[in-house]
């Protein structure tokens, strides 16, 4: 299959993973998380022939839409994939304290290059995919911080116990069998000194095209961290948040 597309470089950013889920994996064109990401790389490497400059350009957007979406009033963005998420990334910056923090399942690190540009956190992001982490790092790099990424498994991460204050994990247990899911959790909880927050969306059915294999209500979530041991707290805000205090 040949897609087309009219995308020009001012308008290359995450959004683009929104149009592609609703315009070609909705309606049933194309379907499968491989796919999905191929054809996301491949129109971003369209649109600027140097597929570093295209990425770079793609990050720089996609971080300046971000604060876009931060300037007007809360539910006054247009609807999109970055207006969808920068509610969480406002949040979570402010919920994570000074110190160290290992954000997992990173995918493309920009809640890790938002924590970097504060200069109050040391920041580790992670993920299985080599090349998403090898990206993050230039990135990083081109914008004047320094990023340490580990491409690992989100349960099994090669550091030792209470190696960070703050463990986070956005968007990513939805992705994630039951199993798998605990698994994580139980990770997360080993590495973090202080704290690990969770987000999860709340979906009546899981959007295959983004890799989700299950949904949350906010009785599950409370299942989650009863189940931990540790103090915690559900609460809502753009989807489910679970958040739990490993200092107590």
């Amino acid at each position: 299959m040949e897609i087309s597309h009219w995308l020009r470089a001012d308008q290359l950013d995450n959004n683009l993973a929104g149009v592609l889920a609703d315009e070609l994996f909705a309606p049933g064109w194309l379907s499968g998380v491989e796919v999905f990401e191929r054809v996301f790389t491949e129109v971003v490497q369209s649109v600027i022939d140097d597929p570093l400059r295209a990425w770079t350009t793609f990050y720089d957007n996609t971080l300046a839409r971000i604060r876009e979406c931060w300037s007007v009033p809360a539910g006054c963005a247009p609807h999109s994939s970055i207006a969808d998420f920068a509610p969480l990334y406002r949040r979570v910056l402010r919920l994570v304290p000074p110190g160290r923090v290992l954000d997992l399942g990173s995918c493309f690190g920009f809640l890790p290059l938002l924590f970097a540009e504060r200069g109050e956190h040391s920041v580790i992001a992670s993920d299985l995919v080599p090349g998403s982490m090898r990206l993050l790092e230039t990135v990083a790099a081109a914008r004047g911080h320094r990023m340490h990424t580990l491409v690992c498994d989100a349960a099994q991460v090669p550091l030792p116990d209470g190696t960070v204050d703050t463990v986070t994990a956005m968007h990513l247990l939805e992705h994630l069998e039951p199993a798998r899911g605990d698994a994580v959790l139980a990770e997360a909880l080993r590495l973090a000194r202080r704290r690990v927050i969770i987000a999860v969306p709340y979906e009546d059915e899981p959007t295959a095209a983004f890799g989700h294999v299950r949904t949350f209500t906010p009785a599950d979530l409370h299942h989650l961290g009863a189940g931990t041991g540790h103090p915690y707290e559900v609460t809502d805000h753009h989807g489910g948040w679970l958040e739990i205090r490993t200092d107590s």
